[in-house]
This record gives C-alpha cells, structure tokens and sequence, in this order.
C-alpha cells in the first residue's frame, strides 16, 4: 500500500512555473514507477509524465515536452514535477500515481492521490 499526497499547486500568470511534489508514504516507493496526471473541466483526466524506479527512463506528454520536467529523490520518497513556460492550456487538477511499470496508461496506476490544483491565468 501506498499514500501520495501531491503539493504545489496555485495560481501562477502564463510563462510562470510551479514544482509540483508527491510525497509517498511507506518504504517500497523506489519499487514503483511514478507518473503525473491532470484534468482539466469537463475535460478527461490525462497523461502528463512517467519516470521510471531509479529516474533512468522519462516519458512526456507531446504538450509538455520542452516545459515540463519529471524527476524522482528515492531517499525522500519524493517524485517532481518541473513545470516551466506555463500555459492557460496547462491548468488542471495535478495527480501523482504510481504503478508496476514505466506507462502513460492511467488504468495501469495503482495508488493515486488526491490532487494539486494548477491555475495558469493569462
């Protein structure tokens, strides 16, 4: 079992960025693969980024790649997310997840919490 509790969020102008953090509970978080999700209104929840166990593998979202960055501190049970040159398109809310193996698909995402709003205002 696996508690994420995402962190960062806010109401940030367009061009301005915001880190995001998801910090795990438990001591198996280095045995999971993470992702990051979002969802914007009336809008399906959607992929973002994935970072593999150890951080070696990425994966992005053709709409963040360039802006967003995905990254993982194992020691702190800690996965990132980077979000830079920030656009009115990019708000939502911000889910972190965690699953088996490195995948873009949500279904495939075990432990998910509670998401981060993210306001990009222009």
């Amino acid at each position: 079992q696996v508690q994420l509790v995402e962190s960062g969020g806010g109401l940030v102008q367009v061009g301005g960025s915001l880190r995001l953090s998801c910090a795990a509970s438990g001591r198996t978080f280095s045995s999971y693969c993470m992702g990051w999700f979002r969802q914007a209104p009336g809008k399906e929840r959607e992929f973002v980024a994935a970072i593999s166990w150890g951080g070696a593998s990425t994966y992005y979202a053709d709409s963040v790649k360039g802006r967003f960055t995905i990254s993982r501190d194992n020691a702190k049970n800690t996965v990132y997310l980077q979000m830079n040159s920030l656009k009115p398109e990019d708000t939502g809310v911000y889910y972190c997840a965690a699953a088996n193996r490195l995948t873009t698909r949500d279904v495939e995402y075990m432990y998910w919490g509670q998401g981060t709003q993210v306001t990009v205002s222009s």
